[in-house]
């Protein structure tokens, strides 16, 4: 088993006070015995309207805070996802970044987020470069397979099923999920569907207030939260069991038994 903690927090421009604020909650994860934290979405910088700002603040990824986050996560022998404003190579835009740091520092998987946030009256694709559609993003942690997938992303099942088409027997979320009418609700609703249709451990992390609706939670794969948090910061550990994903499986036989495979709609 491998124990998981979603940790939930509110980041602001300081992109150095996020950073610090991570990292307490990376250490009291750590000191719970998490072996793979999950950070919200937009940890290293958040405004209230995904701007200009955002562009402005974006680094490379060996760039001082993804530094910060391998500094970390070597210094507390865990796993660390977080979601970082990527740099391009060109100005007006940047990328929405998940990085899975490993304990040794290195990166152990990169995933740039495909379904940009063009709804509810939002337009992030303003100033976000949509990533390319790659391999899915999967590492590995004590025989468990983890993959990546950014907030907006549970509104589309796809993305999920390649993750579990490439053995994830866990997904890591992270997500601004923008607080409105009945958002919190369908934030449930999909985190726990996506566990479900897929046979496997969903950790979802979340930004609290004011930006983020919170909510973060470790769902199995039967769609039982395991563990949540509500609005409040701070973090909450559940044990991801392999054994529970093959019994699942074996019980509900779902991905072996469709007749439908996932191809991509179009390559970037």
């Amino acid at each position: 088993m491998v124990a998981v903690a979603v940790a939930q927090f509110a980041p602001g421009t300081d992109k150095q006070a996020n950073l610090a604020r991570a990292a307490e909650l990376v250490r009291a994860a750590a000191g719970r015995g998490a072996r793979v934290v999950v950070l919200p979405e937009y940890a290293m910088f958040t405004a209230p309207v995904t701007d200009r700002r955002f562009v402005e603040s974006a680094e490379p990824l060996d760039g001082r805070y993804v530094s910060g986050l391998r500094e970390l996560a070597r210094e507390a022998g865990v796993y660390v996802v977080a979601g970082v404003n990527e740099a391009l190579d060109e100005p007006e835009r940047f990328s929405n970044t998940t990085v899975a740091v490993g304990p040794d520092a290195e990166l152990a998987a990169c995933y740039r987020k495909l379904h940009l946030y063009d709804a509810f009256g939002f337009t992030e694709s303003a100033v976000v470069r949509p990533g390319e559609v790659t391999d899915p993003p999967v590492f590995s942690v004590d025989g468990l397979v983890f993959g990546l997938q950014t907030c907006y992303d549970l509104r589309f099942p796809e993305v999920t099923r390649r993750l579990a088409d490439a053995g994830a027997q866990v997904v890591a979320v992270g997500a601004e999920w923008v607080p409105g009418p009945l958002k919190e609700e369908h934030w449930r609703l999909l985190v726990r569907a996506r566990a479900v249709e897929n046979t496997l451990y969903v950790a979802a992390a979340g930004q609290s207030a004011p930006m983020g609706s919170g909510n973060s939670m470790v769902v199995d794969p039967m769609g039982v939260v395991v563990t949540s948090l509500g609005e409040q910061e701070g973090v909450a550990v559940a044990e991801a069991d392999p054994a529970r994903v093959a019994q699942v499986r074996k019980v509900n036989p779902a991905l072996a038994l469709r007749r439908f495979t996932t191809v991509p709609r179009y390559p970037a």
